[in-house]
């Protein structure tokens, strides 16, 4: 298993707004296939390792990263695939939310005469589809929100220049991110500001460019910004009211193949940030998105509960008197108020520190 699990590591990049699979076929103590899923819309792992097997498959044990499938999508159901070729065994990692296996995938396995065993490194294969198993149990996307900032906890000098405070090590690390994420959301006030492409720029993953988010309350948004002309598609959503009032923008932005979709505001008449992430896994299965925004609208996430992982990338700059790293946030009055997250890892890139951290609620189960 944890061989299929490092295969399925090889898909992660490739297979939005599918959950990565790693397959591996043992029969006599004898690896003789093995397979990952490799894009969307293509085979399956199990196919891809039954293929390598042969007539090896019959008789022989199939460890499974996650419940093989069991409803007709753009391939056949694999669990069918399993028991053609008469494998006696599957051992899966963990049951499949998707509601359209949800066990039955192994109950069709087992009805067939296949012993099957669930649970084997299930936590590891959890945390390969984190996205994934978020936009299927929670109905809401994995968010990860990224934040460069100068050792003293700044993002732009007060003229509002902030490029660059991190190093170019740094920002090729962010394109990691960016494309392992089915989303990229930012505001109005960095699309203003930094007008940025907001794209994938990593060698090999051109093809792979996220859907790139605008939260844009009173339509603002100017017609020549450059990441109208880039490849991969943008949506910007703004409020019911400057829908209704710009419609003349609304139909400029539609020739530029902009998507312009309403949210519901919140209570300081901004878009409503959980309906956003709802939004983007209901309407366009994201499971991953990325935060890449200015002060206000990462503070404004972080206390609407919409962050699941902060990636904060400290450089060895000191700014001194320049806008803070993060503003909307609430004022508390006792240390007792403030919330603490919790260091999940720290490391290098280049010259800067790269820490990850977990929220509260994430922290306290």
């Amino acid at each position: 298993m944890a061989q299929a699990i490092r295969l399925a590591e090889r898909g992660q990049l490739t297979v939005r707004p599918n959950p990565a699979v790693g397959c591996v076929i043992v029969k006599a103590n004898q690896v003789v296939g093995e397979g990952w899923h490799i894009r969307a819309g293509t085979s399956h792992a199990e196919v891809h390792a039954l293929r390598m097997a042969g007539d090896k498959a019959r008789g022989a044990t199939a460890y499974v990263t996650l419940e093989p499938c069991s409803h007709h999508g753009r391939t056949p159901p694999c669990c069918d695939a399993l028991t053609a070729v008469g494998v006696s065994r599957v051992v899966v990692a963990m049951q499949d939310p998707n509601p359209l296996v949800a066990g039955s995938g192994i109950t069709r396995l087992r009805h067939a005469g296949i012993q099957v065993d669930v649970g084997l490194m299930e936590s590891s294969a959890r945390a390969l589809n984190v996205g994934f198993l978020s936009r299927m149990e929670r109905g809401l996307p994995f968010v990860r929100a990224k934040v460069g900032a100068s050792l003293d906890g700044k993002t732009a000098l007060l003229n509002g220049q902030s490029q660059w405070i991190t190093s170019e090590s740094a920002r090729a690390d962010v394109q990691q991110l960016r494309v392992r994420s089915g989303a990229i959301v930012t505001g109005i006030g960095t699309l203003l500001t930094d007008n940025p492409s907001l794209n994938v720029r990593l060698a090999g993953f051109e093809s792979f460019q996220p859907l790139r988010v605008i939260l844009d309350t009173q339509l603002r948004c100017p017609l020549d910004a450059q990441l109208f002309g880039l490849s991969g598609e943008v949506l910007i959503l703004t409020s019911a009211q400057a829908l209704m009032q710009q419609a003349e923008k609304v139909d400029a932005l539609a020739q530029l193949g902009v998507r312009v979709l309403p949210v519901a505001l919140d209570e300081s008449e901004r878009l409503h940030l959980p309906s956003v992430m709802k939004l983007l896994a209901a309407d366009f299965s994201i499971n991953d998105v990325l935060l890449e925004a200015g002060a206000s609208l990462t503070g404004c996430a972080l206390s609407a509960g919409v962050v699941d992982e902060l990636w904060w990338y400290t450089s060895g700059a000191m700014m001194g008197e320049a806008r803070s790293a993060l503003t909307g946030m609430p004022i508390f009055s006792s240390m007792q108020q403030v919330p603490r997250w919790r260091l999940l890892e720290q490391r290098l890139v280049g010259e800067d520190l790269r820490s990850r951290w977990l929220p509260p609620a994430a922290v306290n189960g």
